[in-house]
């Protein structure tokens, strides 16, 4: 009786030895696509962008969830990493602020070419996954940082941008976001406003990944039913699992399974738990949750590393990623589910955008309304001069009307 009392406890170390060998099997052939980073925020806020500075080697980066020993160890083979900029500088100098985040990103790749590999499309993932690098690509946190621009979006796809998150915590004048569910800002466009349409429409056509994290559920239900290509929730949770406006609620579940769409999963303790505690197996639950509304193909991984200040026990930074799908594999998940969950249903999502993406159709052109834009710190070139043939009768004739009473003697 006792012999068998103190066996029960090395079964249980060896049992969970057993999943975190078979994790780490199957990682070395699949490795993690991460939908979400914020080391770029990070390199900013520390050092101005300056990689140079022994300070910045992401060699012996300190204080951070992210360097290289620590991306290796967590078989993380591909990262969408954040081009972030904050929503203060919406209607300032977002855009300079976003293709600054978007040239720290390429000089990661130009510093360490042994380590990373800028990629725009899936086969440079693979082709990343075959040299044992990962493949960085950018995403661009928040609308704002397009200034309402279908010309800046299209100049953002050019230098690598593969997805955009249409909000961030801040409406844009043609999207909402999630403070609108809390109460906490007001709706502007009940989801999307025409021109958010328009985005939606250029984003497809040139093979951009839609990104609906922090929008608004009204959002969240506009873009899904709109969309010709599959969408992303780069770093989202289940809202039945933790009941905050930034997670995805079971009725948007069942749009993304109908739309083959994915949800990558956030660590930050206030969206797992709704508490500043969490850990490794309450992460695993929505996991579970997802695949249980949505099917296993809409489940991945979006950590959030540094971009949060709470993380579970159990996931302090990017190496402890085995750690996770040896908790799936625990919870009876096939390997084929994990692999999945890892890198393919990211790597399906991708190429069904990239196969929907259609470069000899016209691009979009009709631009934002003058009236939907704030005009401080904004010109309004191309929008005045001589009346526009799209201007409704009555704006033609209020221009009539001022230019009358410029003519008019004082």
């Amino acid at each position: 009786m006792w012999t068998s009392w103190w066996l029960w406890p090395l079964v249980a170390v060896c049992s969970a030895d057993q999943f975190r060998d078979t994790a780490v099997r199957i990682m070395q052939g699949t490795p993690v696509i991460d939908g979400h980073n914020d080391l770029p925020w990070q390199l900013l806020k520390l050092f101005n962008n300056q990689l140079q500075d022994p300070r910045a080697n992401l060699t012996s980066l300190a204080h951070t969830h992210t360097n290289i020993p620590k991306l290796k160890a967590g078989f993380v083979g591909a990262q969408f990493w954040s081009a972030y900029t904050p929503c203060d500088t919406q209607n300032k100098d977002a855009v300079k602020r976003t293709l600054e985040q978007i040239d720290v990103i390429h000089r990661m790749c130009q510093l360490y070419p042994e380590t990373f590999l800028c990629v725009t499309d899936s086969t440079g993932i693979r082709q990343a996954f075959r040299e044992g690098k990962v493949a960085s690509l950018v995403g661009v946190e928040g609308g704002h940082s397009i200034d309402s621009s279908l010309g800046v979006l299209r100049a953002l796809y050019h230098l690598g941008m593969r997805y955009l998150t249409l909000t961030h915590s801040c409406n844009t004048p043609w999207a909402d976001n999630w403070l609108v569910d809390t109460g906490e800002d007001k709706a502007r466009s009940q989801g999307l406003s025409l021109f958010g349409q328009s985005v939606v429409k250029e984003m497809n056509r040139l093979g951009v990944i839609i990104d609906l994290a922090h929008t608004s559920t009204a959002t969240m239900k506009a873009v899904l039913q709109l969309s010709e290509a599959p969408v992303v929730f780069s770093h989202s949770s289940a809202y039945s699992v933790c009941q905050h406006r930034r997670n995805v609620p079971d009725d948007v579940l069942q749009l993304v399974k109908q739309t083959g769409s994915l949800v990558m999963v956030n660590f930050y303790n206030d969206y797992v738990s709704c508490r500043a505690e969490a850990n490794l197996s309450q992460v695993a639950d929505h996991l579970d949750h997802i695949k249980k509304v949505a099917g296993a193909g809409a489940v991945g991984l979006g950590g959030d590393y540094d971009g949060v200040s709470r993380l579970p026990s159990g996931l302090k930074d990017v190496s402890k990623y085995p750690d996770l799908a040896a908790e799936l594999l625990r919870r009876r998940w096939t390997e084929a589910e994990v692999k999945g969950t890892l890198a393919g249903n990211l790597l399906r999502v991708f190429e069904a955008v990239e196969q929907a993406s259609s470069h000899t159709r016209a691009p979009g052109e009709e631009p934002i309304p003058l009236g939907q834009l704030e005009a401080s710190c904004r010109t309004s070139y191309g929008y005045s001069g001589a009346p526009s043939p799209h201007l409704q009768p009555g704006a033609l004739l209020a221009s009539l009307a001022l230019l009358v009473l410029c003519l008019c003697p004082l």
